[in-house]
């Protein structure tokens, strides 16, 4: 089964004050770059969604692997509306597409690998931790026109609330699944992880 990474990268930060996908963590690699090189631990193909106004080269990523979203500012939603359309139009040959986010470079490869056990193409499988929804999440191809329909800003929560039928959840213990960047201290903790 071919697969793809999609890591969604389109955000302002508004919060974090400045540019965090460049912020560096404690191994001295920049936040995006370190969350594409973990996704690429497990998908041969990995696409980044970016801002129209975005310079590929600023982020480090190869212009081949850069999905443009024209509605980026009007939030995650359409951000993956737009790169499930632009997959769809160029007749991707994936089945599955995991939907990863820009800042969480924590996500272990053995939840990867859960993840990836029970994917297909009529499912959604999202990890979960104590209950809580996490990161990536996998969408089989029959839910690709769905995402690319969406027409609201909160991701892709609006999709999987009408798709309950294909959900599957995996309990896991990888607080990765949960742990994201949103203000400087946030960089700050990765010291921790070396």
């Amino acid at each position: 089964m071919k697969t793809l990474a999609l890591i969604a990268a389109a955000g302002r930060a508004r919060r974090f004050g400045s540019d965090k996908r460049r912020a560096e963590l404690a191994d001295g690699r920049a936040l995006l770059t370190a969350t594409r090189a973990r996704a690429g631990e497990r998908f041969a193909d990995v696409r980044v969604i970016l801002r129209a106004d975005d310079r590929p080269t600023d982020l480090a990523v190869p212009e081949s692997a850069v999905i443009v979203s024209p509605r980026a500012d009007q939030g995650l939603g359409l951000s993956l509306a737009d790169a499930f359309a632009a997959l769809l139009a160029r007749d991707e040959p994936a089945e599955v597409v995991a939907v990863w986010l820009g800042d969480m470079p924590w996500v272990a490869t053995e939840t990867v690998d859960r993840l990836l056990a029970e994917a297909a193409r009529d499912r959604i499988v999202r990890p979960t931790l104590d209950g809580r929804p996490g990161f990536p999440v996998l969408f089989g191809r029959d839910l690709w026109p769905a995402l690319a329909a969406n027409d609201q800003p909160d991701g892709a929560r609006p999709v999987v609330a009408r798709h309950r039928q294909a959900l599957v959840e995996i309990p896991v213990s990888d607080t990765g699944v949960l742990r994201d960047v949103d203000r400087p201290e946030d960089i700050l903790s990765s010291k921790t992880d070396t």
